[in-house]
């Protein structure tokens, strides 16, 4: 095991508590006092966290308070914006809630987005819309637009025209285990920046981050509903359809049964969902689609030009804090037997009760190195997949079951490496499964980087890459 300090173990103080009170303009809350649940709030309802005392950050001199009161204790620190991925319960820690940080700015000149910890998706594309820009972003309004980018960001939109959304990034304000507030740059602290981007949050708390945007005013977008048993018919065209589509074009397609914000037409039943989308001309993309068309009759179909703006709308996500588990892969190739084999186990034949499982085209700029290199995983992979089991919290045990099924069927095909956005609370425990996640050499690199920013492991609340024993180049043993 690696030397850390020890953790203390003793509840916080009220003299701690009004020490803490006095740095930070933020609230600050202890167990049991008002105020404390909403600070520790997720969206996902089977990823509570309970630590020693939550702060509602108001901006970074805050952060860089409770950092700093973290590291005086011996506590681990734990960062929480909007709730999505929390992967572990932060016991004992000190929690930064982000959430009142949730500014963005626009520069249209140097066509970038500067946003605060906290921002979400929604925001950013308002204020990115309104000079008609858009960033490499995801298909949810209520993600936190750091932790996308710190976990690759493999946008349904952008992605295979431009790569993954942390390719993009061009300044990082990140306060560091020693509570010292930096702005990383590729040139400034190489190393560093190189670990933040594909790392997640193992290196320091984000204050801030700066990204690229690009000129796209509008996207073409459709979605097509097929009824149960016309799946896999439309599974086998649909794979094969996919593998030839132009980078500005993109697609993925998901099993789903009876999720809750499914349309009356949809709603109790199992269906495939295929999504295309497309930054080219509508009749060029109309024309690309006409094939998916013919397969068979759509239950329901939405196509048509829409803002950017808009991009954040084309999944039926819960609209709300919702009870979820998940598992993830990226797979090398995705030929025949591999589409038999999901079908066996999330088809309309299946006894299967996970309310989505998709399939994404990955490919395109997302399969080559980026212009500045960063840590995210998994380039190599063609299709990514992901099964969700969610809305009833007492079958989590029989949705972990069955997503083990899933991911055992497709092992033949699965890459090793994965791009951290997509592990679950469960996945990627231990040193030597996140070391498979990221590849030797990467993951060393990476631990690396932890001894010199992060060498108690303060910020280990995550996926945690744990310090490496020491830098000289060679590999450092897992702890």
């Amino acid at each position: 095991m690696a030397s850390f300090e020890p953790v203390r173990t003793a509840p916080l103080s009220r003299a701690d508590i009004a020490d803490l009170a006095d740095r930070v303009g933020g609230p600050v809350a202890l167990p049991g006092d008002a105020g404390y649940a909403a600070e520790c709030a997720t969206f996902n309802l089977l990823t509570p966290v309970h630590p020693a005392v939550a702060i509602g950050a108001s901006g970074a001199d805050d952060v860089r308070a409770a950092v700093r009161f973290a590291a005086e204790r011996g506590l681990p620190v734990a960062v929480l914006a909007t709730g999505h991925q929390m992967a572990r319960s932060a016991e004992g820690a000190v929690l930064i809630n982000m959430s009142r940080m949730g500014a963005a700015r626009v520069d249209p000149e140097r066509r970038a987005a500067r946003v605060e910890g906290g921002a979400r998706w929604r925001g950013t594309l308002d204020e990115a819309g309104a000079h008609g820009l858009a960033p490499i972003s995801g298909g949810s309004a209520g993600v936190g637009v750091v932790g996308y980018h710190l976990g690759g960001g493999a946008s349904p939109i952008m992605g295979r025209r431009h790569g993954y959304a942390a390719d993009h990034v061009r300044a990082i304000e990140v306060v560091t285990a020693d509570a010292e507030a930096r702005r990383v740059t590729a040139s400034s602290e190489p190393d560093l920046f190189w670990g933040l981007l594909g790392g997640t949050g193992n290196f320091g708390a984000v204050t801030a981050l700066e990204f690229a945007l690009f000129p796209v005013r509008r996207f073409y977008a459709a979605g097509l509903h097929f009824a149960g048993e016309h799946m896999a018919r439309a599974l086998h065209a649909w794979r094969e359809w996919a593998c030839g589509l132009p980078a500005e074009m993109s697609t993925s397609l998901a099993f789903q049964r009876a999720l809750p914000a499914m349309p009356e037409p949809l709603r109790g039943r199992f269906v495939m969902h295929l999504r295309f989308t497309s930054l080219g001309p509508r009749d060029e993309a109309e024309r690309v689609l006409e094939p998916m068309r013919r397969v068979a009759p759509a239950l329901m179909e939405s196509a048509g030009e829409q803002p950017y703006r808009e991009a954040v709308s084309l999944f039926l996500d819960p609209p709300g804090p919702f009870p979820w588990v998940e598992r993830s892969g990226m797979l090398r190739d995705f030929p025949d037997e591999a589409a038999e084999a999901l079908l066996a186990v999330a088809g309309p034949d299946a006894e299967s009760e996970l309310s989505l499982v998709e399939v994404r085209r990955l490919g395109g700029a997302m399969e080559g190195p980026p212009a500045v290199p960063n840590a995210v995983p998994g380039r190599d992979a063609g299709w990514s997949v992901l099964g969700i089991g969610g809305g009833d919290a007492g079958k989590a045990a029989l949705f972990e079951e069955q997503l083990n099924t899933l991911v055992g069927a497709l092992a033949p095909w699965t890459s090793d490496e994965r791009m951290p956005n997509l592990l679950g609370a469960r996945e990627g425990a231990t040193p030597q499964a996140l070391r498979a996640i990221y590849g030797h050499e990467r993951y060393d690199r990476l631990a690396a980087v932890k001894k010199r920013y992060d060498p108690r492991n303060l910020f280990r609340m995550n996926h945690n890459i744990t310090p490496a024993h020491h830098v000289d180049g060679a590999r450092p043993k897992d702890s």
